[in-house]
């Protein structure tokens, strides 16, 4: 059993916990997500200081704790630790671009993966430091030390989740980057070997609590390893979104699994906190995608070759516009509404667009911005972007919010949007994408596409029957580049 909690030390977590739900409240909506970073800043700052506090050590009389007996070597360990993490963190902050964004997000997941697993290694090889064992003095041999049943099933299933977490979001890492192809890679027999590894973790994980071997234990890392490349790598990039979402919902439960290990109250908290929200965000992420769960895990978008198609039908008439098309085109309508995609953050176009938005306003025409709910490479992509630019909060909508509005607005202006944009969504049973929710923008009197070339297709690998629609004009060009022309065509 744990060592009992000071009752400071527990306030102390319970306001961290505190501060941390009003940060998930706060990054609820962009108008508020400022304050909701400031106060998780404050809660994990408290937590660490209790953490740090936790491990001084008692006063010999019994009144408080000291620091003048602090082991100075523990103190330049805690604070070098907290040092580099705080380096690399702000160095990344500021040098990270936002179009990399996902791929950093999915960094981190990793790194509270492995974190984890260090956690439940350390905790193993040394439960008494952690407080989750007794000492046995057999008859014969030597004194050892015996891991509560309990914290062993709670390191196990910590180790697992985080070794999948970790694993897994390498592989993410990786497809999201562009270092490997965003393709699903199928192996064969691919459900069956994933279903018998889940399998032998759990029997493992029961192994291990029942008799403390290390075999089990040690098998319980590499596979959970295994599972969670094996997991990720069928997973189309279509999907990708809803695995980003996944993996923080893991790692949440992975980080409350080694609080329990670790008796600490802010850990179970927080873990149990991202782990509940990544879940929901991972449920609302497939009902807007109009998929299971379990059908994303299972192999995801893109996972047959059948029905779609893989390029780009470019032998296929179609209209191309100029800038100057463009601007007039915008500035003779009542209505435009802004469909931004990924293209538009690898363009860093969002500022331009903005200004594009502004000059509008400046002719009296009434600008939106539609975002679906998996544009980009992860959950609220491109809000972040357009937020970034001073994008005005009441002028975004989500898909539910202004599909409709689509077949009574004279200019649908989608920037770098395939797959969130393509009918074949509603009527190819064919294609991979078929069942998700798309944005109607082929409703709209006229279509303006920005897009590199008609070669390309989309993330999940089909091409758009938008392109060759008569009400569409294809504007081919870098989107941040094609932006600011039409900008300067306005004035």
């Amino acid at each position: 059993m744990h060592a009992p909690v000071n009752p400071w030390v527990a306030f102390a977590y319970l306001v961290a916990g505190v501060c941390f739900i009003l940060a998930l409240r706060g990054l609820s909506s962009p108008a508020t997500s400022r304050r909701g970073n400031r106060l998780g800043m404050i809660g994990m700052g408290i937590a660490v200081l209790t953490t740090i506090f936790t491990h001084l050590p008692v006063d010999p009389n019994g009144i408080g704790r000291t620091l003048l007996e602090l082991d100075t070597v523990t103190l330049f360990e805690i604070l070098a630790a907290i040092a580099i993490g705080a380096v690399i963190g702000l160095t990344t902050a500021r040098r990270i671009a936002m179009t990399a964004m996902p791929q950093l997000v999915a960094a981190f997941h990793s790194l509270v993966g492995l974190a984890a697993v260090l956690v439940g290694i350390a905790a193993y090889l040394n439960p008494q430091a952690f407080g989750i064992a007794k000492m046995v003095i057999p008859m014969i041999g030597q004194p050892f030390a015996v891991i509560n049943p309990v914290s062993k099933v709670e390191m196990g299933l910590g180790v697992a989740i985080g070794a999948i977490t970790f694993s897994g979001s390498v592989i993410a890492f990786l497809k999201l980057n562009g270092s490997m192809s965003g393709k699903p890679i199928l192996l064969p027999g691919r459900h069956v070997i994933n279903l018998a590894t889940l399998a032998a973790i759990l029997l493992l994980v029961a192994q291990f609590a029942h008799t403390q071997d290390s075999w089990p234990f040690w098998g319980v890392v590499v596979l959970s390893f295994a599972i969670g490349f094996l997991l990720i790598i069928p997973i189309g990039g279509a999907d990708m979104p809803v695995v980003v979402s996944m993996l923080n919902s893991y790692s949440g439960w992975a980080a409350a699994a080694m609080g329990f290990t670790l008796g600490n109250t802010a850990m179970i908290i927080t873990g149990a906190l991202v782990g509940s929200s990544g879940a929901i965000l991972s449920y609302i992420m497939c009902r807007a995608m109009n998929r299971s769960f379990i059908s994303v895990i299972a192999g995801g978008f893109g996972a047959t070759d059948s029905g779609g198609g893989g390029a780009a039908a470019i032998d296929r008439p179609w209209k191309r516009g100029s800038a100057e098309d463009a601007a007039f085109l915008m500035q003779q309508a009542e209505q435009v509404i802004i469909v931004p995609g990924y293209g538009m953050a690898v363009a860093q176009a969002q500022h331009a667009l903005r200004e594009m938005g502004d000059k509008l306003k400046e002719h009296g025409v009434r600008v939106k911005y539609a975002i679906h709910p998996v544009a980009g490479r992860m959950p609220g992509h491109m809000n972040v972007l357009l937020a970034e630019a001073n994008v005005p909060y009441d002028d975004v909508f989500e898909l539910e919010d202004i599909n409709s509005e689509f077949a009574q607005t004279d200019v649908a202006f989608v920037i770098g949007a395939n797959d969130v944009t393509n009918p074949a969504a509603k009527t190819d049973k064919s294609s991979p994408i078929y069942g998700m929710p798309v944005l109607d923008v082929e409703k709209a009197k006229t279509v303006l596409f920005i897009k590199r070339s008609m070669g390309g297709v989309g993330y999940a690998g089909v091409d758009n029957e938008v392109f060759y629609r008569d009400n569409t004009m294809m504007l081919l060009a870098d989107a941040k580049k094609m932006v600011e022309e039409i900008v300067k065509a306005m004035d």
